[in-house]
């Protein structure tokens, strides 16, 4: 099963959450895994739109308890190493769409680039902006955008 990584804040914005859950609907609907932190914001949207649809979703948490997961993880992962969990949820996925966030979705965009995965921007951080214009970042600029970008991306390398 292809497993996409969807990455965001904990305390995102209407606007971020709502995607979330439109990219989380439009990926289970396809058939594939959603990978993400597990805990609050971006990760529970995207896992409640999975669901929707009947969707598998796991959830790298940074604690060591699988009850911090949000309610609508099928599969914790404790793993107890904080924000280094960050490098975990990138090396589990596919594929990534980073969609708002802050600095911890800046260091998972960073982590995928340097590991040579896909990451697919939706209202995130614009590297582009930052001077790094690297060929693996690919803006979108809607939820429908977003997913059919990774699931595109997912039918080369499978």
């Amino acid at each position: 099963m292809n497993r996409v990584g969807v990455i965001g804040a904990s305390k995102p914005t209407e606007q971020d959450a709502e995607n979330a859950f439109k990219v989380g609907e439009i990926l289970a609907s396809s058939g594939v895994a959603i990978v993400c932190g597990g805990l609050t914001g971006v990760m529970e949207s995207v896992c409640k739109g999975a669901k929707v649809h009947g969707g598998v979703t796991i959830g790298i948490l940074p604690s060591e308890d699988p009850g911090d997961a949000n309610p609508y993880v099928d599969i914790p992962i404790p793993t107890g190493f904080g924000t280094g969990r960050n490098i975990l949820v990138v090396r589990a996925s596919d594929v990534l769409i980073a969609i708002g966030g802050g600095t911890g979705t800046l260091s998972e965009i960073a982590f995928a680039l340097n590991s040579g995965k896909v990451v697919i921007g939706l209202g995130t951080w614009d590297i582009r902006k930052m001077g790094l214009d690297h060929p693996n970042f690919i803006p979108a600029t809607s939820p429908e955008d977003a997913a059919q970008k990774a699931l595109k991306y997912l039918k080369t390398v499978k």
